[in-house]
């Protein structure tokens, strides 16, 4: 039989695309996951409503003191310092001082100064019974508090610079203590229980007090 000539052409029924590019779109916007800057992870003191300053009692030489002007020049220590890398060796001594380790049990951790220096290992002991423990820095790390105060004309590039060394102080000693770099330790997946508690121990008793004071007006 011949094929009718006449016969109409074949249509596609697009009336549901619409209704299937909806669908998808709303897929990928549930499933994908977008990258976000989260700022500075850190925890800010709560606002104070009284006029009064609140005032927080501390032996200053359990302060480690950074100063930053408007100029971006640093004081630490009340001394003059150029090179912002010299920071990490110091605060790291100043942390691990044990000038005066008390054995009064502090924090969240119940561990005292002297708790927590024998749970050091032999080499971070030796690097204090040989440079460090002087009685005009910190008592131990359980008193131990690193002020950072900046100007508010400081750039924010100084603060930073700042709060990578300060980080990177203690994630050395935090490192050193479980046998990890410092870049070892930094990149400990939390999500695993193994290296959870590796953070855990190596955190015990060593809080990363890290102030950060209200900025001065600029030129202050």
């Amino acid at each position: 039989m011949a094929r009718s000539k006449n016969k109409g052409s074949q249509e596609v029924n697009a009336g549901s695309m619409a209704d299937i590019a909806f669908l998808l779109l709303i897929f990928f916007l549930v499933t994908t996951q977008i990258a976000t800057n989260k700022g500075l992870t850190l925890l800010l003191p709560p606002k104070n409503e009284d006029d009064e300053p609140i005032e927080i009692k501390q032996n200053q030489k359990n302060v480690f003191k950074i100063q930053v002007n408007s100029a971006d020049r640093l004081l630490v220590e009340d001394e003059p310092l150029e090179d912002v890398a010299l920071i990490e060796d110091m605060v790291y001594d100043f942390v691990l001082n044990f000038g005066n380790p008390s054995n009064t049990k502090k924090g969240n951790d119940k561990m005292s100064d002297v708790d927590v220096y024998n749970t050091l290992p032999a080499s971070m002991k030796s690097y204090i019974s040989r440079n460090l423990g002087s009685k005009e820095s910190s008592d131990g790390p359980t008193s131990a508090i690193v002020s950072l105060k900046a100007d508010r004309g400081s750039s924010y590039e100084i603060f930073i610079e700042i709060l990578d060394a300060l980080n990177a102080a203690y994630n050395r000693i935090y490192g050193e203590r479980v046998g990890l770099t410092a870049e070892e330790f930094r990149k400990l997946n939390r999500n695993n229980p193994k290296e959870q508690e590796l953070y855990d121990r190596a955190r015990l008793g060593i809080p990363k007090a890290i102030s950060i004071a209200e900025p001065t007006t600029q030129g202050g």
